[in-house]
C-alpha cells in the first residue's frame, strides 16, 4: 500500500493528459478494494493542479482545494432558512447566454493560486510548471490593460498551497508541497513593493489542507496531511489562526474529525462551514461536516452531505445557503449531482445536477448564478471547454456559450467589473498559458 500510495503521489506533476493516461494503466493492476481507494489519491491530485483551498480556496471560494476564498461577504447575523429558499417568489430570469473573449497570455505556464487584490489586479502564484516541477514564480493580470506582468518570486518554490487576500491588501500564501521536505513555513505578499517576506511557521507541514479569512482579520488554516513524502497520509485534525498584526500563529480547537482535501466557506454569521474530504488512503471518503466558531475556537458536527465527496466546489449564494456541487465518489466516479446547505437548520437539501460531471472551479456571479467552467473527467471522456450555469431561484443548470479553448486544473476569478477570468491549466496537449474572460449574458 505504501508502495501504492507512493505511485500516487507522483501523478501530483503530470499534465492532465498524462495524469488521465497513467490513472487507467494503473487501475488496470488493482484489485477491486485498492482501485476504490485510489480515488482518493485522483482527488488529491486533481486538487494540486487546480491549487484551490485554499481550498479556499476556499473562504468563499478557492478552492474551493480545497480552494482558500479571498473576498469574503461581510458577516451577518441572519440567513435566510431552506423552506423560505424553497419557497421563495422569485420569478426565474430569461438568461441570455454570456460570450468569451482572449485576454493576455501568462508569462508561465503554471497552476498556481490566483488571488484578487485590493486593486483589482489577479496574483498567480506557484504551483507546477509545463515540465512538472515546483514553481516559485508569481505574476498579476491587469484588467485594465488585459496584461500579465512578473512580479517578486516567492521565498519557496510550493505546490498545493493555499493564499488568502489580508485586510490591509497583502497576500498569505501557506503550506504546500515544497522542495525541503516538512517544510511548514509561510510568507506574505505585498503588492506595493511587490515582494515577498516569511510569515512565520505554522505548527507542522501541512498540505490539502484549507485556509479562510475570518471576520476578525486573522486566518484560520485547519486539516490536510503531514506527509510530504511516499508513504500513507496521515489526515490532521489540527488548526491555527495567522495573526496578520503580530504575524504569529496560534493553535485553536482541533476538528471533530481529521480530514484531507474538504471545503471551507465563511457563512454570514461568521461561522466556518467544513465539507468532505477524505481521510486517507485506506479511508472511505467523508460524509460529515462541522462548524467552526471563532468566538469560542471549537468545532461541532452539523448535518451529514447526501453524498460523500471530494474535490467538490462550495460556494455560499446571496441568501446565504451554501450550493456543494461535483466532486468524485467512492465507487462512482466524477458526481454531477449538487446539494445546498442551510445554516439556520444544519441540513442538506438536493440542488439538481449538473449537466456534465466533471471536476472544475465554481464562481459566484455578480447576479447571484454560479458558473462552472471546462474541467476535466476521470472517466476518459477527456477535457472539456463547456460551461454552465446554476441558478438559485430555480434550482437548475442550463448550458452557456463554451470557452474557446478546453482546460482543466485552471483558475476561475471574479473581476471587480463582473467578468469571470479564466486562466492557465491544461489540455490534451499539455499545460497552457492562454487565459479568456467571460462576460455574463442578460440575467447571468
Amino acid at each position: 500500500m505504501t508502495d501504492l500510495h507512493a505511485r500516487f503521489r507522483a501523478l501530483d506533476r503530470l499534465s492532465a493528459p498524462d495524469l488521465w493516461n497513467e490513472i487507467e494503466e494503473r487501475a488496470m493492476t488493482m484489485q477491486p478494494t485498492t482501485r476504490r481507494n485510489a480515488w482518493v489519491l485522483i482527488a488529491v491530485a486533481l486538487l494540486l493542479l487546480v491549487a484551490i483551498a485554499g481550498v479556499a480556496l476556499v473562504g468563499s471560494g478557492l478552492i474551493d482545494p480545497p480552494i482558500s476564498v479571498d473576498a469574503s461577504p461581510t458577516p451577518s447575523s441572519t440567513a435566510p432558512s431552506a423552506a423560505a429558499s424553497a419557497t421563495s417568489s422569485a420569478s426565474p430570469v430569461a438568461v441570455t447566454q454570456g460570450t468569451w473573449a482572449a485576454t493576455g497570455a501568462m508569462i508561465e505556464a503554471h497552476s498556481g493560486t490566483a488571488t484578487l487584490l485590493a486593486d483589482g489586479r489577479v496574483l498567480v502564484a506557484g504551483g507546477t510548471t509545463a515540465e512538472g516541477s515546483l514553481s516559485g514564480t508569481a505574476e498579476v493580470y491587469d484588467p485594465a490593460t488585459g496584461e500579465w506582468t512578473a512580479t517578486g518570486s516567492l521565498i519557496e518554490a510550493r505546490a498545493g498551497h493555499t493564499a488568502t487576500l489580508l485586510p490591509d491588501g497583502r497576500v498569505l500564501v501557506a503550506g504546500g508541497i515544497m522542495d525541503r521536505v516538512g517544510n511548514s513555513s509561510a510568507e506574505l505578499y505585498d503588492p506595493a513593493s511587490e515582494t515577498w517576506t516569511a510569515a512565520g511557521g505554522m505548527a507542522g507541514f501541512r498540505q490539502g489542507h484549507i485556509a479562510v479569512l475570518l471576520p476578525d482579520g486573522t486566518v484560520l488554516v485547519a486539516g490536510g496531511d503531514n506527509v510530504p513524502g511516499g508513504d500513507s497520509p496521515v489526515p490532521l485534525a489540527s488548526a491555527e489562526l495567522f495573526d496578520p498584526a503580530s504575524g504569529t500563529w496560534t493553535a485553536t480547537g482541533d476538528m471533530v474529525e481529521a480530514r484531507i482535501a474538504p471545503t471551507a466557506t465563511l457563512l454570514n454569521d461568521g461561522r466556518v462551514l467544513l465539507v468532505g474530504g477524505h481521510g486517507g488512503l485506506d479511508s472511505e471518503l467523508v460524509v460529515s461536516a462541522q462548524l467552526y466558531d471563532p468566538d469560542t475556537g471549537v468545532w461541532t458536527a452539523t448535518g451529514s452531505l447526501i453524498e460523500d465527496r471530494t474535490g467538490h466546489t462550495a460556494t455560499l449564494l446571496p441568501d446565504g445557503m451554501v450550493l456543494v456541487a461535483g466532486g468524485i465518489e467512492f465507487g462512482v466516479g466524477p458526481l454531477a449531482s449538487a446539494e445546498l446547505y442551510d445554516p439556520a437548520s444544519g441540513s442538506w437539501a438536493a440542488a439538481g445536477s449538473m449537466i456534465d460531471a466533471l471536476l472544475r472551479p465554481a464562481t459566484l456571479l455578480a447576479d447571484g448564478t454560479v458558473l462552472a467552467a471546462g474541467g476535466s473527467d476521470p472517466s476518459g471522456e477527456g477535457i472539456s471547454a463547456s460551461t454552465e450555469l446554476y441558478d438559485p431561484t430555480t434550482g437548475s443548470w442550463t448550458a452557456t456559450a463554451g470557452m474557446a479553448a478546453a482546460r482543466s486544473g485552471h483558475t476561475a476569478t471574479l473581476l471587480p467589473d463582473g467578468t469571470v477570468l479564466v486562466a492557465g491549466g491544461n489540455d490534451e496537449n499539455g499545460a497552457l498559458t492562454s487565459a479568456e474572460l467571460y462576460q455574463p449574458g442578460s440575467g447571468s
